[in-house]
């Protein structure tokens, strides 16, 4: 197919088992004398206005931070520009940008046609009229010529909202009661989604900390690449209810950091129409970024419905939506006390002007550009550098990609599974594990402020996003950096039980 990002697809049996190795070797990380000395140098002398800036926002904000992803060892860095492949923070330090947004801007950020008609735009209108918009149109008709299963398409205010959204059409579609999700998925906030985040088999005990178990009764989760399981369960909820909709990220659980077979969409789509259960995918990463026509034109499968976020409004707020065949789509139909047989949603900035046309816009310059090839291919050539010093320096990390969507796993922190139909199983697996996982996730960040102290941003220093942007230039630059913090790496008694 054209303008698609991924020219490979590694077997996920021999990553998944790299992985599974990667928690059993003792946790390798920057040693003591270069972490203290030059990487806490660096953020201590370069980094002062971040510094400060994040000190006084801790007595206004929650944490110091708005957004999860921002927070990073020893504090986060205050950026104030991006440009292309490039991030330069509050000191004027410049960074090689891999988090692109965490995932969005596949174009390179500040995209100056985008910018520009979104400065018209504004001129013009403003950003919000709270009334219907031509954008809006234009935006559901450029999803729908790349994904033709996309017949309509409800933009809402993020990628939470839009999966609320779903599986409130799935019940009402179906007429079913049970959700499944695969372990390990990120779908959003919403309590009956926070259940299995991260590590599959966690159920509600690592991140559902307010919500109540109840919340949870409804929702189901199975082990990731595993067809037998998701079939058990869809036997199992004949007798409890129904399902109403299988709820999965394509690539695999947090962009693929669990990757699945290339078989494994086709196999859930089957089992799906098997079973009367509607099929979700979760575009809000590989929409736009994996082909032109998402992960679903990439796999050649069609789900009814697909959640989208981050490239749909083009980098700009506002990233979120909900697509899909029009007698499941059409269920979320607009108005006020209709008393008709739908899903109510909505949202007042949701399909803002400025972020329908960003959206809009964006997507027809990944097609002009073939951007999704020219990004993936930047993270093919990545991905194989850092496996080459890897192998250089010796050390037991695990990298591969999907395309554009690269990952670098240096602890393990992430590779756990406690994935089981007894949930008293996976509780006992999961609590003898806590301490070292967390302990796993506590080097897996020093390792980030590693990258980050030598000019590379990264997502938790574990995720990595190739942009249109990312020139081999770009690339060799980012290899150089990554050896010389690979050569400061050695092994320690820590993360082993």
């Amino acid at each position: 197919m054209t303008n698609c990002g991924i020219s490979r697809w590694d077997s996920p049996d021999k990553i998944n088992a790299a992985l599974k190795a990667l928690t059993e070797e003792p946790i390798w990380e920057v040693d003591d004398d270069y972490y203290e000395n030059t990487i806490l140098k660096y953020y201590d002398e370069k980094c002062t206005n971040s510094k400060a800036i994040y000190e006084e926002a801790k007595e206004y904000i929650p944490g110091g931070v708005q957004h999860n992803l921002a927070f990073n060892k020893p504090f986060p860095v205050a950026f104030r520009k991006a440009e292309g492949a490039y991030l330069y923070d509050e000191d004027g330090n410049k960074y090689l940008d891999f988090l692109q947004a965490g995932g969005p801007t596949i174009l390179g950020s500040n995209y100056p046609a985008i910018r520009n008609a979104v400065i018209e735009l504004l001129n013009e209108c403003g950003p919000v009229t709270g009334l219907l918009h031509k954008s809006e149109l234009l935006l559901a008709k450029e999803i729908h010529k790349h994904m033709p299963g996309v017949e309509m398409f409800r933009m809402l205010g993020s990628g939470t909202e839009s999966v609320m959204a779903s599986l409130r059409i799935a019940r009402i579609a179906t007429g079913n009661k049970r959700i499944i999700k695969e372990g390990g998925d990120y779908h959003g906030w919403s309590d009956q989604m926070v259940y299995g985040t991260k590590i599959p088999g966690s159920r509600g005990l690592l991140e559902s900390h307010g919500i109540p178990r109840r919340l949870y009764s409804l929702t189901d989760e199975v082990r990731p690449n595993d067809l037998n399981m998701l079939e058990s369960m869809l036997k199992l909820n004949k007798f409890r209810g129904g399902t109403a909709a299988v709820i999965i990220e394509p690539c695999g659980p947090e962009s693929g950091t669990r990757p699945v077979s290339k078989e494994y969409n086709k196999g859930v789509r089957y089992l799906c129409d098997k079973y009367g259960a509607l099929l979700i995918f979760d575009e809000v990463v590989t929409g736009f970024r994996t082909s032109i026509g998402g992960a679903q034109g990439y796999f050649d499968v069609t789900p009814d419905l697909t959640i989208f976020g981050k490239v749909v409004a083009g980098g700009y707020p506002g990233a979120g939506g909900v697509g899909g065949k029009k007698e499941y789509a059409g269920l979320m139909a607009a108005g006020v006390a209709s008393g008709k047989h739908r899903a109510y949603v909505g949202g007042t900035l949701a399909a803002a002007p400025i972020s329908a046309l960003a959206g809009y816009t964006c997507i027809k310059e990944i097609e002009r550009t073939n951007a999704c090839e020219i990004a993936g291919k930047a993270g093919d050539k990545l991905t194989d550098g850092i496996k080459s010093l890897i192998q250089q320096y010796r050390l037991p990390f695990v990298a591969y990609n999907q395309g554009s969507i690269c990952h670098l796993e240096c602890t393990g922190a992430m590779s756990f599974d406690f994935s089981s139909f007894n949930i008293l199983k996976s509780a006992v697996g999961l609590l003898r594990n806590k301490e070292m996982m967390y302990e796993r996730k506590d080097s897996m960040e020093r390792m980030g402020a590693a990258y980050m102290a030598n000019g590379l941003v990264t997502l938790a220093g574990s995720r990595l996003y190739t942009s249109m942007a990312t020139t081999d230039e770009v690339i060799d630059d980012a290899l150089n950096r990554f050896e010389e913090v690979f050569k400061h790496v050695v092994p320690t008694d820590k993360g082993l039980l």
